[in-house]
């Protein structure tokens, strides 16, 4: 029998702009290994990581995948966080025919279609409407109603998706867009755009943007007094604790997206030790503080990899995307079953809206009341503060 470590190779961005959620996702890896390993490993073997640090630059990643099928020599191989550790690899995974299971990658096997591809994010077969369904929702059950749109996203791959399923929703509740617009992701100062969305004074304001233009844009909407019925959308950032914790009180009113979140109807006895065990390590390992966005997936992630391999008994990539293809899985986030292009058969996105903080201190967002989910209603801890200046008092 063999007794040799049992590798499993993959690349995070451990460097760069996505640093923070690569270390997150990097910490819960190492939780679910040591609990793996302590626990009679995983085909006998002890389980071995080989993370490397793609540097968030996708020219990185093919090669890496590369180094660690052809040098490394792993057993199996997972995608990375996101979009841009993912899609580089998938021609080397294709022509390898591997297994492939990625983090958060939102849209990657649309261009693709490679069957033995599978997804942890929560966004079902049509992630570019699951991200945003819930925000429009909440607009649409006002009263009265919401009718003028104004969409500012970042000039980037990852506003594409979210943007055209933002305006897919709009078609179907009847609201118009008033204004469209486009920054460049090194933009620095948003005053400029903020100022014109003033003059056009629009009921919604939907935002696709990334973690350092997030922050820079929710401080120009506080400081030229913007203030639209609904804020929010598909804004990547303000799920970060870092990213929390610098704004704070400005962040209140503010819906948004988000997958996991410890509200009561989430919690279970499995993630809350996780929770524990990763937030008394975080600081230490330089990853989020909090952990909500990115460390439950991650851990599942390797669930549901680890269960694969104990159902077929090997390592055997048709035999892992067979199985994989057909089962539902017992995780940290609840039971998954992957169905079309391998995503979550069925979605499972939160929106959520900041209400009650009060300062910066990380501390507030470990409160029930701060962060709370108001769709879908199954879920939903706290009914939407409305209008947008209402939760900002």
């Amino acid at each position: 029998m063999d007794t040799s470590p049992l590798r499993i190779g993959y690349c995070l961005s451990l460097s760069g702009a996505l640093a923070s959620n690569g270390k997150t996702a990097r910490l819960a890896h190492q939780i679910w290994q040591e609990n793996v390993n302590a626990n009679g490993k995983l085909l006998g073997r002890p389980v071995e990581l080989v993370c490397l640090d793609d540097q968030t630059n996708p020219k990185l990643v093919a090669d890496l995948y590369q180094r660690l099928l052809d040098v490394e020599k792993v057993d199996v191989v997972v995608g990375g966080y996101g979009d841009n550790s993912v899609a580089p690899a998938m021609p080397l995974i294709m022509e390898r025919k591997r297994f492939f299971l990625g983090l958060m990658a939102l849209a990657v096997n649309a261009k693709f279609n490679y069957p033995q591809y599978f997804v942890m994010i929560p966004t079902g077969p049509h992630p570019h409407l699951a991200l945003t369904e819930g925000f429009f929702q909440i607009a649409g059950q006002q009263n009265p109603k919401p009718e003028t749109v104004a969409i500012l996203v970042a000039d980037a791959p990852f506003s594409q998706s979210p943007a055209q399923g933002a305006k897919e929703h709009l078609a179907q509740r009847g609201m118009r867009v008033v204004f469209e617009g486009r920054y460049p992701l090194s933009t620095t100062d948003f005053a400029p755009y903020i100022e014109d969305l003033k003059k056009i004074n629009p009921d919604v304001l939907f935002l696709c943007s990334y973690i350092n233009d997030s922050i820079g844009l929710v401080k120009a909407i506080s400081a030229a007094g913007l203030s639209p019925k609904l804020v929010g959308g598909a804004m990547i950032g303000p799920q970060n604790g870092v990213v929390k914790a610098e704004l704070g009180a400005l962040l209140n009113g503010l819906v948004n997206y988000d997958y996991w979140l410890p509200v009561p109807s989430l919690m279970n006895p499995q993630i809350q030790s996780l929770m524990a065990t990763y937030q008394s390590r975080a600081e230490k390992a330089g990853a989020d503080p909090l952990g909500y966005y990115v460390a439950p997936l991650a851990y599942a992630q390797l669930q549901v990899l680890e269960q694969a391999m104990r159902a077929v008994g090997s390592t055997d990539d048709a035999a892992l995307s067979d199985y994989t293809r057909k089962a539902t899985f017992d995780t940290a986030v609840g039971k998954v079953t992957f169905g079309e292009g391998g995503g979550w058969a069925q979605p499972r996105v939160l929106t959520a809206q900041f209400q009650n903080i009060e300062g910066n201190n990380i501390s507030e967002f470990k409160k029930p009341n701060t962060q709370v989910v108001v769709y879908p209603s199954e879920v939903a801890s706290a009914t939407v503060i409305y209008p947008y200046a209402k939760a900002r008092r």
